[in-house]
């Protein structure tokens, strides 16, 4: 019951929201209030100051928490340690990932995985960026995979691979139906003015694409704004637009010629636009062997730099994308979200399949 309240602690001041840290813990914002007041008395002093808004550590909060971190880390350890010695390749990988990685390449990871260290899973989450964040932070996965990762204080980000971001249009656009665009790909330029279907502006790919576009003077006219791609290319294929994509994000509608993936124009001035990949954890907690060996695995199938690199507080530029060999399968936990409905902040739908957040 101690070791509990001192999770509850690290999670609370880690999320600096006591209704944060209860869920990371599964109990009511009122038993993990209960659960810190408890350590309050055990201690004798004070660790929050809830007169304050928003409510701060005390000195001595300061000093508790710090410690706190080491002690949960290191009983986490023992008990993967103890698990590990009744089942040496019993350990499951909890990881969470950006619904846009892509299920069937996530799937080949695992089964390679899981062929490799026999007995070992990976139990692979899919969900809105921030969840991403949010679980490492609370120990809930062991590692996320994200794009555009921004690691802060608590954790480490690894570059994973990068996805040229192209244009997805109908078959029927004027920009598909140019022949050298298909080849040679087509100058930025060439979108201006065109109907546009944009990320949500509170995601950092849709500040990527402003920012692309504002560096070569290009203007367009946004006509919907959505918070994941699967509603994005739906929007595409109903003739609303243009839009910008990561490539491997279309392949399923490139397939099935529904949509298609024209290339920017590669130019000597400037690096290819395109969305990075990252590998997070947390950076004070040592990793499991099997995580490590996950990591590793992820890193080997795309030619990148192996998981040793860990420790890059930042992301950088990493070798091109690739395919692993052998096809695999995962077992996922799927989750919807919500997807904001064109140009206005209160009309809100549902998207169907799995939302690819940016």
């Amino acid at each position: 019951m101690y070791f509990e309240a001192l999770q509850i602690f690290c999670d609370v001041v880690r999320h600096q929201s006591f209704s944060r840290g209860a869920s990371a813990n599964a109990v009511s914002q009122s038993a993990a209030s209960q659960a810190v007041r408890q350590l309050e008395r055990r201690l004798g002093a004070q660790l929050i100051d809830r007169s304050k808004r928003p409510w701060q550590l005390t000195p001595e909060g300061r000093l508790f928490f710090e410690g706190c971190q080491e002690i949960v880390a290191r009983f986490q350890e023992l008990e993967d340690a103890v698990r590990r010695r009744l089942e040496p390749s019993g350990y499951t990988v909890r990881a969470a990932a950006i619904y846009s990685v892509g299920l069937h390449d996530m799937s080949q990871y695992v089964d390679q995985f899981r062929a490799s260290i026999p007995g070992a899973a990976v139990e692979l989450e899919y969900m809105h960026p921030d969840q991403v964040y949010e679980r490492v932070l609370s120990d809930q996965a062991d590692l996320g995979l994200i794009s555009f990762a921004n690691p802060g204080r608590e954790l480490t980000a690894i570059p994973w691979r990068r996805e040229p971001m192209v244009v997805a249009c109908l078959p029927s656009h004027r920009l598909a139906q140019r022949p050298a665009s298909r080849k040679t790909g087509i100058d930025p330029a060439e979108v201006a003015g065109e109907r546009f279907v944009a990320f949500d502006r509170g995601l950092t790919i849709r500040r990527e694409t402003d920012r692309f576009l504002r560096r070569h003077d290009v203007g367009v006219d946004i006509v919907a704004e959505f918070d994941n791609i699967e509603t994005i290319k739906q929007a595409v294929e109903e003739g609303a637009g243009i839009a910008v994509l990561p490539e491997p994000t279309l392949r399923r509608e490139i397939e099935r010629r529904t949509l298609l993936a024209v290339p920017f124009a590669e130019t000597s001035a400037e690096e290819e636009f395109a969305r990075p990949l990252g590998i997070i954890h947390r950076r004070k907690r040592p990793l499991n062997p099997a995580v490590t060996e996950f990591m590793k695995l992820l890193c080997q199938g795309d030619g990148t730099a192996a998981a040793s690199s860990v420790g890059t507080s930042r992301m950088g530029a990493t070798n091109a994308t690739g395919t692993p060999a052998q096809r695999q399968r995962s077992r996922t936990t799927k989750q919807q979200s919500a997807a904001r409905s064109p140009r206005s902040d209160s009309n809100r739908g549902v998207s169907k399949g799995h939302d690819q957040y940016g």
